[in-house]
């Protein structure tokens, strides 16, 4: 052997040694606090950011090397401050078998942060501050100068999305605000322009008296703001105060007005005002100064304190094959995670809190899934799940699967659910659910399955709200609610809370082996038709099932408007409409406003009241072996304080299995081990 021969052999040898990967066998990346971009991004030298982790990636495919076992980021333990959101797309992508994967390293906890932080706090010693404070106050509210700190943007005090925060110890802060806890409440609108709404007189002008003196106080606060539930206890605002009049005791707010105006005795809490800042764990933000007054709960230490800045930290968009594992997104104004018009992208086993919008929006594209994540302190909803075709049907199978989603809803109380379903052949399951002002699940679209979840304590602020929730269109029909346990579930006001909600004629939905627990109205069928009540457990519900017959009285009008307007732009005529759904096909003339073909078989209902249904509704509904005020025989008592899901089943000799009804299977329900 010649020595050319030898050395080049030498040095094939040795390439084939620093070699990161073989193939078949994923490449792998790191990343590290105290790492430098510049560096390859090997265990030994690994990159600062997960964008330089990104870069390398993208170099790979330019230089044409082969990602087909897919690629791993390794992250290691510490919180990364981002500077702008990480946005992968299309370049980005690996496949669902061969996926691009970012994860923590050995399941170090890391942080991925859209917030900064802020150490420099000094006590105040601007006199005329000091006098807007309360005598309580002055020696515990520090100040910290924000700019100082290279915080420029301030947001707005309570547009979505744009809304700045603060955080002690990983904690949402809250904005100075009185009273301190709940609300207090209108005591006559003043009012140029009244109307009339279900027969209840209101005010199109946000001009109201009040009781006591408290905002006198107020009168030199530049930039006040009320958020209340103003005419319907399903409808939040936040609204400026344009002046007060101490004299008079009235409040004038600034346009545009609340949509469906104002009444009395409609509750509502005053929040941006220095002079409230009164109790631990409250700040104002002085957006002239950019100086932060913040009254904290414990002494502050470095890092403890910090200011959300970024919009989110996560955009997917028209990717395939993407992971993120083990992973703590945190400290957004709008929301954590975008996935959009994506295949295949995967967050799992991570943690998304204290976000001022959502945790995880996906819209678009088609089989991407949140799952085993925990979710909690969110400025709006939970998960967002949106994707498929209404018109062909074709389903996107995004899912939501076995993830602690609670504490949601926290800035924007109503209409921002722990998930949001829309489209079509999405799917939530095995998730726990609660800790929510308003729904738990909203629901659009069709033919999607929400199963095996546990929802409770959710609803507990406002009124006339379902757990589950959809309504005002018949053609959102096929979806499946089977096998969840609903508890515990009230809301105030004269109509309270529902667990499911069908409202307004939602129609063609079936409701299969729950259980519900002291849910309130819980099986409630509001106007519509073609709906399936089946098989349920019901103890303690006032009623278990409702039915009426909203379509042929106060409704009318939206059953000949609204209506048929939203069914004629869904091809019901073609197919595959017309052979999901031949009840389309002849309904606007088969008297649409009443509630026909809905059917309530084979349900145990213990405790509470069984029904709640009009003569006209209840004659135009197929009621069938339902057990009614017979105890059912548990294998547990049920109503026992420390009641779960099992204590549920039904002893071998219980009345109800002699009526066809079929045993649940609660052991399936619940969070997946």
């Amino acid at each position: 052997m010649n020595s050319t021969t030898t050395s080049t052999i030498a040095i094939l040898l040795a390439l084939s040694v620093s070699l990161p990967t073989f193939a078949g066998v994923p490449r792998e990346f790191f990343v590290a606090r105290d790492g430098n971009d510049l560096n390859p991004g090997t265990r030994e030298s690994p990159f600062a950011s997960c964008l330089a982790a990104r870069n390398a990636i993208r170099k790979l495919r330019s230089e044409a090397e082969s990602l087909d076992a897919g690629a791993t980021v390794w992250i290691h333990g510490g919180t990364y401050e981002f500077a702008e959101p990480l946005v992968l797309n299309r370049e980005d992508s690996g496949t669902g078998k061969a996926p691009i994967v970012f994860r923590a390293v050995d399941r170090e906890h890391v942080q991925f942060s859209g917030s900064r932080r802020v150490s420099e706090f000094r006590p105040v010693t601007d006199t005329q501050v000091l006098e807007r404070l309360g005598a309580e106050s002055r020696d515990n509210v520090l100040v910290a100068d924000l700019r100082a700190s290279g915080v420029s943007d301030f947001g707005q005090v309570t547009a979505s999305q744009q809304r700045i925060e603060v955080f002690f110890q990983d904690q949402p802060m809250r904005l100075a605000r009185w009273p301190n806890e709940g609300f207090v409440n209108i005591v006559n609108v003043v009012g140029s322009t009244s109307f009339k709404s279900h027969g209840i007189p209101g005010t199109k002008e946000g001009w109201f008296t009040y009781d006591g003196e408290r905002p006198s106080r107020w009168l030199n606060e530049p930039d006040g703001w009320l958020h209340g539930y103003w005419f319907w206890d399903w409808s939040d605002s936040y609204q400026q105060i344009e002046s007060i009049d101490a004299a008079a005791k009235t409040i004038r707010l600034a346009s545009p007005f609340h949509n469906y105006g104002y009444r009395n005795n409609q509750r509502y809490y005053a929040l941006n005002l220095l002079a409230e800042l009164d109790q631990p764990g409250e700040w104002y933000l002085d957006r002239q100064s950019g100086m932060l007054y913040f009254w904290p709960p414990a002494t502050i230490e470095r890092n403890s304190v910090a200011i959300s800045m970024l919009p989110s930290l996560l955009d997917i968009e028209e990717c395939e094959g993407i992971v993120f594992r083990d992973i703590t997104f945190e400290g957004t104004r709008s929301t954590a995670i975008r996935i959009r018009n994506s295949q295949n992208c995967v967050i799992e086993d991570c943690t998304i809190r204290n976000t001022g919008s959502w945790g995880v929006s996906i819209q678009g594209g088609s089989g991407c899934m949140v799952q085993h994540s925990e979710l909690y302190g969110l400025g709006e909803g939970g998960v967002s799940l949106s994707g498929g075709d209404r018109e062909t049907l074709s389903p996107a199978g995004h899912t939501c699967l076995s993830n602690h989603i609670h504490d949601f809803g926290r800035l924007y109380r109503t209409y921002r659910p722990a998930v949001s379903i829309a489209g079509v052949g999405n799917r939530i399951a095995h998730n726990l659910i609660h800790q929510g002002p308003h729904n738990a699940i909203q629901l659009g679209g069709n033919e999607h399955v929400i199963e095996f979840n546990e929802i409770h304590h959710v609803c507990f602020e406002t009124g006339d709200v379902g757990a589950f929730y959809m309504g005002r269109d018949w053609t959102q029909r096929g979806t499946i609610i089977r096998h969840n346990y609903f508890h515990d579930i009230q809301g105030p006001g004269l109509h309270g809370a529902m667990a499911v909600y069908l409202d307004d004629a939602a129609s063609g939905m079936q409701i299969i082996g729950n259980v519900f627990l002291r849910a309130g109205r819980a099986a409630f069928i509001g106007g519509g038709r073609d709906n399936l009540v089946e098989n349920n457990i019901f103890v303690d519900c006032e009623p278990s099932v409702h039915v009426d017959a909203r379509g042929v009285g106060w409704m009318r009008d939206t059953i000949t408007g609204l209506m048929p307007e939203r069914l004629e732009a869904m091809p019901y005529r073609t197919s595959p409409w017309k052979d999901r759904y031949p009840q389309l096909l002849t309904l606007l003339a088969d008297e649409p406003g009443k509630p026909k073909y809905n059917e309530v078989r084979h349900n145990v209902s213990w405790g509470g009241t069984w029904l709640n249904a009009e003569e006209l509704p209840k004659s135009l509904t197929t009621f069938e072996g339902n057990l009614t005020d017979v105890d059912p025989a548990f294998v547990a008592d049920v109503r026992a304080p420390d009641v779960t899901i099992l204590d549920f089943q039904l002893r071998t000799d219980s009345p109800a299995l002699k009526l066809d009804f079929k045993p649940i299977p609660v052991e399936k329900i619940g969070l997946l081990k």
